[in-house]
């Protein structure tokens, strides 16, 4: 991991086409500003965890709750 040190204003480039910029410092909060290609995905790291856990979820879902609901569907 490369860390580096910037201060309010300063920015990194990542593969001469994602700027990555400090916009405010504060207590215990970075506010970052992320420039991009639009087909370069950008995700907050709890926002991927919690989207995983949800496909990890819909996946568990076992043959034989999907064909009780069927079966409830084709009753009504």
């Amino acid at each position: 991991m490369l860390v580096v040190t910037r201060k309010t204003e300063e920015s990194v480039i990542i593969a001469d086409n994602i700027e990555i910029t400090v916009l405010e410092v504060a207590k215990d909060r970075v506010k970052l500003g992320i420039s991009a290609p639009k087909d370069i995905k950008i995700i907050r790291n709890e926002l991927r965890n919690a989207q995983e856990t949800n496909l990890d979820s819909s996946q568990a879902v076992s043959k034989d709750a999907l064909d009780a609901l069927l079966t409830l569907k084709k009753d009504q």
